[in-house]
This record gives C-alpha cells, structure tokens and sequence, in this order.
C-alpha cells in the first residue's frame, strides 16, 4: 500500500492553509441526548479530549459511555485556524481528528476513559488507523490537567507493555496539553446516528487494557 507522504507528515507551520478568523457553523445541540453542544454544563463536569482515528465512531463509543454528558467531533493539534473538513482532509493543516467528552468524573473516572480509548483502536500505526491515512488520524491524548497528563503517561507505559507482550510495536500517541478544539461541521456531529449505517472505523488491537478495570 502507498501513501502519500504530505498525508503522513505534519506541515511546516508557516506553510500551513490560513484558514478564517471566525468558526465554521456546527449544531447547536447533541443530536442524541438534546444537550447543549458548546455548554454551559453542570458544575463539576470535565473534559477530556482524544483522537484515535474518524472521529465518527469514535464519538459514538464515548457518547455511549454512562457518566458521560455531551460529545463534539471536532479538529485540534494543527496550525490552521477555524479549519473546515476539507482542510484537514488535504494533510495541510495539522489538525487531527478529536472528540471532546464532558464528562461527569463521579460517575466515570478518567481512568475508565483512558481504558476505553485504548482498547477501540490500534495506537501503534503513527499516521493512520487501518485504511484510513493521514496525519488526522494519529493517536493522541490531550490533557486538560496535570492529573490527566500523569494518568495518560502512566496507562500509555501499562499498555505499552501489554501491547509489546501481544507483538505489537511501539505505541505511537501523543500526549500534550490539550489544544484549541474547533468544532466540525453539523454533519459530522453525532453522525453514526444520524447515519446508523455509516463507516465506522474503530478496530482495537484485541489487548485488554488494566488501566480502570477496577472502576
């Protein structure tokens, strides 16, 4: 299989598309549960941001998730401001794939959110998650809080182990504070239910994760 190497490589900054000083229009409500996409949320609630491949099935796995308040599939660790779908698409803004979960940690410890994000898709493969290629498609954790970031680091080397003992190779994901979130168009918000036919791309490695199994 070849790819693209201006797909798999993040562009220099300065050579990043200008995208558009306003954001792009997107739904004003989660069109599963009714809530507000863009808040205000309960007090307490907290984010949490990760990508692991198109974010269509990865927003449904989380909106799934009991504990958890609002999902938003949007774009996040690029350059190009206010980027629309397209854009990223090109490999020419950075960006990756994300969804943002709000989440209730009473009801749901990050810890069970780090373990639900390794176990639904290969974050071993750098740029791509199985057929689909490109840098919007990497493996990241974007932390909101130091207790996050040690969380993250710490699954990332139990995994790593698990993973290595099974014949994977080096885990690839990011883990950075977390970026500016743009949110992607109406369309993409909440589309495996919109479209319950849709592609899903989502594929775990088969490896059980410990990180929240006692949660």
């Amino acid at each position: 299989m070849i790819f693209s190497r201006a797909k798999t490589q993040m562009p220099d900054p300065d050579k990043a598309l200008a995208g558009r000083p306003d954001p792009i229009p997107t739904a004003e409500r989660h069109f599963v549960n009714g809530r507000p996409l863009k808040g205000p949320w309960p007090e307490g609630m907290r984010e949490a941001l990760f990508g692991m491949g198109c974010f269509w099935g990865v927003e449904r796995l989380f909106w799934q998730l009991p504990g958890v308040w609002v999902t938003a599939a949007g774009y996040a660790g690029g350059y190009t401001p206010n980027p629309t779908y397209e854009e990223v698409c090109t490999g020419r803004t950075g960006h990756n794939e994300v969804v943002r979960v709000i989440y209730d940690p009473e009801a749901l410890p990050y810890e069970a959110l780090l373990r639900a994000f390794w176990e639904n898709h290969d974050p071993t493969q750098g740029m791509r998650q199985g057929n689909d290629v490109g840098t919007q498609y990497r493996s990241g954790i974007y932390w909101t809080d130091e207790a996050q970031r040690a969380a993250a680091e710490a699954s990332r080397e139990e995994y790593g182990r698990r993973l290595r003992a099974a014949g994977y190779g080096p885990i690839t994901t990011e883990i950075l504070p977390a970026p500016e979130f743009y949110y992607a168009e109406d369309y993409h918000q909440q589309y495996l239910a919109r479209n319950p036919g849709g592609y899903c791309g989502l594929a775990g490695t088969g490896v059980s994760c410990p990180v929240g199994l006692g949660v």
